[in-house]
């Protein structure tokens, strides 16, 4: 496939950061979820998916896993599994007298392992089976000391699917240590207001016209044909711009082949970070990626919108390609990867020099701190070597970083 490599960096990162407005583009799906087999009869109240995460009526599920939920208040459950009375804490949502809780928390407490099977859309819950030595792959992560300061910097794979999990114990050991979790952008918190309306001002029209208007009559035909291929009406993006329309045919495509940003790995972490009660830095904002996506010259982005449209076929075999080169950990795939974007000066220093500058000066900030702390930092792998890589920036800062 031509240009793989740019077509894979561009799909990992565009994913993971507009999971909070591509995915109202689509038509809307139901989650079922499944306890040993049996679906769970939810009645008026089902599971409800928000920012990625899929919550749960509280009660009903317990009660498929033979467990008692015995109260829930102030984001603390206290339930009976087994006869014995745990208690969890977790972000809690009340909609309509109905309380509700993330799945994958739920579960887990209750000693079942949580899989998602994307094909159809079904959340499997089984008892563990104990201890096991599969791990999803060995990741990215690297390690930097400075003034009693501990930063892990961990490369993401923005979407992911169960295969990825569970995770190398080192990966879960310098979380288990970590003061604060870094990310792009925490996706598990509900866009205000105000975010909602950046969203839609920056990916929509606001003049009147339509994606036909600032496109080829060739670029828009083809634009209808995959979207009626995908079950919807060909005009269904017309009133998005074209870097809103391509990343939409994206996650259409990698929804299909498994790869969701609800199992993404800074997602996981960042559930994993709610639960713990720890602090989530965000190192960008809605504004600056958004509008980073929506500064692309009308050229680039007519050019990436019909690099998706003309590869569609293959897409899901390219982020099935990056999966491996995430769970190998190999560092020369990577850089030949993050390498092969700089081709385009306009997108290079759009996507990774300009970002990577502020999110190494922002680490080297907590590094420079005196509070003697551990931070987690997850952001896209993409990001971390190359000349331009954090990693190169930090070492030219004089810090050491050593993969681990």
């Amino acid at each position: 496939m031509k240009n793989w490599k740019r077509m894979l960096l561009s799909l990992a990162i565009s994913a993971g950061l507009l999971v909070t407005s591509a995915p109202a583009m689509a038509a809307p799906q139901q989650t079922e979820v499944k306890v040993n087999d049996q679906a769970v009869k939810y009645t008026i109240d089902t599971p409800i998916i928000d920012q990625g995460t899929t919550f749960v009526p509280l009660k009903m599920t317990l009660q498929a896993m033979n467990a008692k939920l015995t109260d829930a208040a102030d984001d603390t459950i206290h339930a009976v599994v087994n006869g014995k009375t745990i208690t969890l804490k977790s972000k809690l949502k009340r909609i309509n007298g109905v309380t509700y809780a993330p799945i994958r928390v739920v579960g887990d407490a209750a000693g079942y392992e949580v899989r998602w099977d994307a094909k159809t859309r079904t959340i499997l819950l089984a008892p563990k089976a104990g201890a096991s030595a599969k791990t999803g792959g060995r990741g990215f992560m690297w390690e930097v000391e400075k003034n009693g300061n501990t930063v892990y910097l961990v490369g993401s794979m923005h979407i992911a699917d169960d295969s990825f999990y569970p995770l190398r114990s080192e990966l879960e050991k310098a979380f288990a240590e970590a003061d604060y979790l870094g990310v792009e952008i925490d996706l598990s918190k509900a866009a205000d207001e105000a975010q909602q309306k950046i969203i839609m001002d920056l990916s929509m029209y606001q003049d009147g016209t339509t994606l036909k208007d600032h496109v080829s009559s060739a670029t828009y035909a083809k634009v209808g044909k995959i979207l009626e291929q995908s079950g919807m009406k060909p005009n269904a993006m017309d009133a998005f711009k074209p870097w809103v329309v391509g990343t939409t045919i994206n996650s259409l495509k990698s929804v299909k082949a498994g790869y969701e940003a609800a199992s993404g790995v800074d997602l996981y972490f960042t559930q994993k970070a709610n639960e713990r009660k720890i602090p989530v830095l965000e190192l960008e904002s809605y504004k600056s990626q958004l509008g980073m996506f929506d500064g692309f010259s009308k050229e680039l982005q007519e050019k990436n919108l019909n690099d998706v449209l003309d590869n569609f076929d293959v897409l899901d075999d390219t982020v099935k390609k990056m999966a491996e080169m995430w769970k190998t950990g190999s560092e020369e795939q990577l850089l030949e990867l993050t390498n092969s974007i700089t081709a385009d000066g306009e997108y290079n220093k759009a996507m990774l020099i300009d970002r990577n500058i502020k999110m190494a000066d922002k680490i080297d900030g907590y590094l420079k701190s005196n509070k003697k702390e551990e931070y987690f930092i997850v952001v896209g792998a993409a990001h971390y070597l190359g000349e331009n890589g954090i990693i190169k920036l930090l070492e030219e800062k004089g810090y050491t970083v050593v993969r681990k």
